[in-house]
């Protein structure tokens, strides 16, 4: 079966767990043990602030590195999923299902990508 990385987008600094309702964590956990006994879950994660992060870019042959925060971005990866999935609808729909679960005043997004396995592996 076919994986999928789905990329949470948050702009940060805007999302506070101590605006989160009561019942938010409660729900996230309910629905990654559903994901998790589905068998689709392979790997899940929050990331750290950008402030603790370094960026680095190749460009014209040379490295070049810019600590955070990225304060440039407006949007950035807060956090991930790997799933293993029948196909795109199926990990849509548990995209969908986990962006429902988040506070109504929170803006969140995901990027759900196939991963290209390569050959061999």
């Amino acid at each position: 079966m076919p994986r999928f990385l789905s990329l949470v987008r948050i702009e940060e600094n805007t999302i506070d767990m101590e605006s989160a309702d009561p019942g938010f964590e409660e729900r996230m956990g309910a629905l990654f043990e559903e994901i998790s006994k589905a068998g689709a879950m392979l790997d899940t994660a929050g990331l750290k602030p950008t402030a603790e992060a370094t960026r680095i870019t190749w460009s014209d042959g040379s490295l070049s590195y810019t600590d955070g925060p990225f304060t440039e971005t407006k949007e950035v990866v807060g956090g991930y999923a790997m799933l293993q999935c029948k196909d795109m609808a199926e990990a849509v729909e548990w995209g969908k299902r986990f962006l429902a679960v988040h506070p109504p005043h929170w803006k969140v997004g995901l990027e759900v990508r196939e991963v290209e396995e390569m050959p061999g592996g």
